[in-house]
């Protein structure tokens, strides 16, 4: 067993065998490899969205260079980077805290995102070239990860506005369409109730699956799925599983008005 990376985070440590919720797994593989990724895109999509307001806050510009780290198990962290140079896993973008109080907060999430994006990539194709892969390695690896929508492109809302360009927008003739007429607070949350009722009774159509399918979730990236509860935040329009947002169906009965996390600290902060 020999250390592949080390950041001055010892839990940032990869090694050969490494521990992922107390499982061991060698990344070896391109399945691997792509799992390592995903827990870590994971974990700064949540930095980014649901717990947005704390990683707000731990980007204190007077602190010295921060970066934004991504962990297999999908948590995040805010540090300092490495100290050995060369590091001996690519680093985040350095610095990410001295630019929020100087651009609109929107604007600097979406820089965060785009940096995290090629980090994510660094990493991955790090241990591919790290480990032998070969060019069709490579190439499958690449189009796994690029099936997934980038961190900048949920921040921004563009992985939504690209499902729309996608697919039609069509439905039953007893539902409503999601983009013609947008269900509010608790309004949503029974929309889509009552979209799983309607799966459950009469099944989707191919295409009114593959319309629901485009649908992603605004804090994992995930896409729609007929058997779980979403709801909808009436400021910024984007969809989220209701775990995602620790909402129930039941607690959704009794908001009128549904905000989701980053919008609630957005209209929090002076």
């Amino acid at each position: 067993m020999f250390l592949v990376g080390y950041t001055k985070s010892s839990a940032l440590a990869v090694k050969c065998t490494e521990m992922d919720g107390g499982t061991q797994y060698n990344l070896r593989t391109v399945e691997e490899v792509f799992r390592d990724f995903k827990g870590r895109r994971a974990g700064m999509i949540k930095a980014l969205t649901t717990d947005v307001g704390e990683f707000y806050e731990q980007c204190d510009p007077e602190k010295e260079n921060l970066c934004l780290y991504g962990f297999p198990d999908e948590h995040w962290e805010v540090n300092l980077p490495a100290e050995e140079v060369p590091p001996e896993l690519p680093e985040p973008a350095l610095g990410i805290n001295f630019a929020r109080d100087g651009m609109q907060e929107k604007d600097w999430l979406s820089l965060v995102a785009v940096h995290s994006d090629a980090w994510l990539l660094a990493v991955a194709f790090y241990f591919g070239a790290r480990f032998g892969f070969d060019k069709a390695d490579r190439k499958r690896l690449f189009t796994m990860i690029n099936d997934l929508p980038t961190i900048f492109e949920i921040v921004t809302g563009g992985a939504k506005k690209q499902g729309k360009e996608k697919s039609s927008v069509s439905n039953h003739s007893s539902n409503k369409s999601k983009s013609s007429s947008k269900p509010r607070g608790s309004e949503s949350a029974k929309y889509s109730k009552s979209l799983q009722a309607k799966d459950e009774e009469e099944g989707m159509d191919e295409e009114d699956e593959e319309e629901h399918g485009e649908t992603l979730c605004g804090a994992c990236g995930e896409n729609y799925a007929s058997d779980e509860f979403w709801i909808c935040c009436d400021i910024c329009e984007k969809w989220f599983h209701g775990k995602c947002v620790k909402i129930t169906p039941a607690r959704a009965e009794h908001i009128k008005q549904y905000k989701c996390p980053s919008c609630s600290n957005k209209r929090a902060r002076p």
